[in-house]
């Protein structure tokens, strides 16, 4: 089976090159702002609708215009800047559509704008530049140069597109590749039920619970220190730019420990079972605020806000993504199912009841007399519940 993967290596800039890729973001974004601020004032002024292709038709005489500042960079690349902003109308006119709060398009800040994509290597990029370097990988960006690559494990399949992120300090490339084949791992016959929580990240059905790190908790001391420090300085100088550095570091290093723990649990549960069942959880509902209104005021808010502040720290999204690339990449089958009363249901029984968990931990069927950790009691139905859909679609 061949697949689509994205690869992310790190760039090593040599310091005239980081002035470079700065001024691309800079310019991308000026791009963004200004096509934002033509369809505003087309339709403000004369209820006239701007799509990417006349944008896009119009690059050729801002290109001539400005041949020192968006002159110099890919052509491509500035359509897939104007795509990006049309990508994010037909979201807002889909989220009007469908009732939800619209959100309309805003124009970037300087620290809001931090990726630029190449939409095809050799149109203005070139992945592995310089061939003539079997020990050393670099990437041609137009207007940039050959920039150094830490590539820390070999790229496979075709590459499609490349891109440019900028986080803190540190830059880095992602390489989009096709037909990358997938790495079917042996059958273990095993199919398990997967609950995610706040005490474990994730309890299993077989009774195996896989210790939630707590990374922002953990480093909840320094980052509240680093905001202390931020609030001290004084708008628009060096020493707040510096503080918002460090303050960015922090966040970023907690972000890269998340992603390392939820790739060595997934990576677990991908070697030991052929078939993963999970909840099919909405976090956005989940960590919704409890506050309310004036009218309507919220009740129990300090401790829904602690809830949230954990189900995200744990990071259940981040979690069950890289889960199910991992399982398509192994020939894996994984399963979503409802999550509608799996921690109140009796897994011997049947029965459900709110009063089924008397606390948070412990489960007691009211019926049956049943005892378990309510968490893997839960993983139960939800295995259940996944066999029973996959049955049901095979019987189809």
């Amino acid at each position: 089976m061949l697949v689509r993967r994205s690869f992310t290596f790190l760039l090593r800039p040599t310091a005239h090159q980081q002035v470079a890729l700065t001024a691309c973001l800079d310019d991308h974004r000026a791009l963004y702002n200004a096509a934002l601020e033509h369809r505003r004032t087309a339709y403000a002024k004369a209820k006239v609708s701007i799509r990417y292709g006349e944008q896009s038709a119009d690059l050729k005489h801002i290109r001539a215009d400005d041949a020192d500042g968006q002159g110099r960079w890919s052509f491509s690349s500035q359509q897939a800047t104007l795509r990006r902003l049309d990508k994010a109308f037909a979201a807002f006119f889909a989220r009007l559509k469908a009732g939800r709060t619209p959100g309309f398009p805003r124009f970037k800040g300087a620290g809001r704008f931090d990726t630029v994509e190449w939409p095809k290597d050799g149109d203005g990029c070139r992945w592995d530049s310089q061939p003539e370097h079997p020990t050393t990988t670099y990437v041609r960006l137009q207007g940039v140069g050959h920039v150094r690559v830490h590539r820390h494990r070999p790229v496979r399949g075709t590459v499609k597109t490349i891109g440019v992120k900028r986080e803190g300090s540190r830059w880095y490339v992602i390489v989009s590749c096709d037909d990358v084949s997938a790495e079917a791992l042996p059958s273990t016959g095993g199919a398990v039920g997967i609950d995610l929580g706040v005490a474990s990240l994730v309890t299993t059905s077989d009774g195996e619970h896989l210790a939630n790190p707590r990374h922002l908790a953990a480093s909840a001391d320094r980052l509240a220190a680093a905001q202390r420090d931020l609030a001290r300085k004084k708008r628009g100088s060096a020493r707040r730019r510096k503080a918002v550095a460090r303050l960015a570091a922090l966040h970023a290093t907690v972000r890269r420990q998340r992603l390392d723990s939820a790739h060595k649990a997934a990576r677990a549960l991908v070697g030991d079972y052929d078939v993963i069942v999970h909840e099919d959880l909405r976090i956005a509902n989940l960590t919704r605020s409890a506050s309310g209104t004036i009218e309507a005021p919220g009740r129990n808010v300090a401790q829904k806000s602690g809830l949230n502040r954990s189900i995200l720290d744990a990071g259940w999204g981040v979690f069950v993504a890289i889960l199910s690339h991992k399982a398509e990449s192994a020939g894996r089958e994984l399963i979503a199912v409802n999550p509608a009363h799996t921690s109140r249901t009796c897994a011997r029984c049947g029965h459900v009841a709110k009063e089924n968990r008397p606390t948070q931990a412990e489960f007691a069927c009211t019926a049956c007399g049943h005892t378990a950790h309510a968490d893997v009691n839960a993983a139960i139905n939800i295995l259940r519940a996944g066999l029973a859909l996959r049955e049901a679609a095979q019987a189809a």
